[in-house]
């Protein structure tokens, strides 16, 4: 889908391009009598010590006021200021068309009210352009987030969340929040497969960057609700929940080429049947394995002759399912922090306990069908039954790190 576009940049002297790291684009359809005040605090603020360079780009869509005059003005009297015109109304349609033409190393956008607090703006920037994260979102839903609004809205804010949750099984917390931003390479290879050109746009967004396995970093903001608010809440919940329904039988008849887009972006594919993540997730499980297995190995032979099988096997299981949940937990899952970190590896515990008594009874076993067996065979059959244990222990651990997949928003 394109749209025409003609953009308008001027400066009072001559100077040489200057591409900037940053293009902050405000959307706007008739705000003659805000976008002056909007347009001169961000300016100030990203000229005020802002460590990035940046560009302003007001994309007027069809305003039938007099806000492309005062865009052009902006453009004339502010150096880093340009505009966008479009002949179709829709802030989907005004953020693709800057978006997949702009020269920047990372794109983003803010609603014209400025509702975020633009102190929230470095932070949103600075992983995109470290190449930390491939998409960053404002999030009001966060904790430590610090909103003022309606009940009305808090509500249906939540809710429609819940249901994205819910349908698409998405992982973000914030979807509708005007306060977001992308790597440019990222956006050029995304922006072709989101149909929508209006409010829809930045939930099918999101969704598609998270099935493609793009790492979103989120936000929390300062946000106060803009009172003056003219969107239309019944038609765009309606759109929206059209918009869920699209998107959600795309993934399930794979309409939608999320292996393509995966490749195209340098992420691992998806295979049929396993979920999001988990191929990724075998392979570090996997070099993690080995290196238990090595070390369970060294402390039963280390306790066998001193302590006997049985106790051998129950300590040197017990130290390294310790060290392998951690492991795991950092590594595999990429959970940090020391939220949830006791019930995580008290629950780790449960699946050494599964181990233990899978690899004890096989001791067991062995020792009633040979009695003299020595360490080597006793060390074949526990390997034996380890594998056995390890596989659910996988599985185990997936549940137990069930709110930290690969490549989403910062872990719990």
């Amino acid at each position: 889908m394109t749209d025409t576009a003609t953009a308008v940049q001027a400066t009072t002297t001559p100077e040489p391009v200057r591409i900037p790291v940053l293009d902050v684009v405000i959307p706007v359809y008739n705000e003659e009598h805000t976008l002056d005040d909007c347009v001169r605090r961000l300016h100030a603020h990203l000229r005020g010590g802002f460590p990035f360079t940046a560009r302003i780009t007001i994309a007027d869509n069809a305003s039938t006021d007099a806000t492309l005059e005062v865009a052009r003005r902006l453009a004339v009297e502010l150096d880093g200021v340009r505009v966008v015109h479009l002949d179709r109304k829709g802030r989907g349609r005004a953020l693709r068309a800057v978006w997949e033409a702009s020269d920047a190393q990372v794109v983003a956008y803010m609603d014209v009210d400025l509702s975020t607090d633009l102190n929230a703006l470095l932070p949103l920037v600075a992983p995109l352009v470290s190449g930390h994260s491939d998409l960053a979102i404002g999030t009001r839903l966060s904790r430590s987030s610090r909103v003022v609004r309606g009940p009305k809205r808090e509500l249906i804010s939540r809710c429609y969340n819940l249901i994205l949750k819910a349908s698409l099984r998405a992982r973000f917390s914030d979807a509708q929040c005007g306060f977001k931003a992308m790597r440019a390479e990222v956006a050029r290879k995304l922006l072709p497969l989101v149909e929508d050109g209006e409010w829809f746009f930045d939930t099918e967004l999101l969704v598609l960057a998270e099935r493609s396995g793009l790492r979103i970093h989120e936000v929390p903001v300062d946000w106060i609700d803009d009172p003056d608010s003219r969107v239309d809440i019944v038609d765009t919940a309606r759109k929206d929940l059209l918009g869920v329904w699209r998107v959600g039988r795309g993934l399930t008849t794979g309409t939608l080429p999320i292996n393509e887009l995966r490749a195209a972006i340098g992420r691992e594919p998806l295979v049929d049947g396993v979920p999001l993540g988990m191929v990724g997730q075998l392979v570090r499980f996997g070099i993690i394995g080995v290196v238990s297995t090595v070390a369970y190995a060294l402390l039963y032979v280390l306790f066998q002759a001193l302590l006997g099988a049985q106790i051998a096997n129950f300590l040197a299981l017990l130290i390294t399912a310790v060290g392998n949940t951690a492991a795991n937990r950092a590594f595999t899952f990429g959970v940090r922090g020391s939220s949830r970190l006791v019930s995580q590896h008290f629950q780790g515990l449960l699946l050494f306990v599964f181990a233990w008594v899978v690899t004890s009874g096989s001791l067991f076993t062995l020792h009633r069908w040979a009695p003299d067996a020595d360490v080597h065979l006793e060390l074949f059959v526990l390997v034996a039954a380890n594998l056995v244990a390890t596989l659910t222990r996988f599985i185990g651990l997936r549940w137990v790190f069930r709110n930290a997949v690969q490549g989403s928003k910062s872990p719990v």
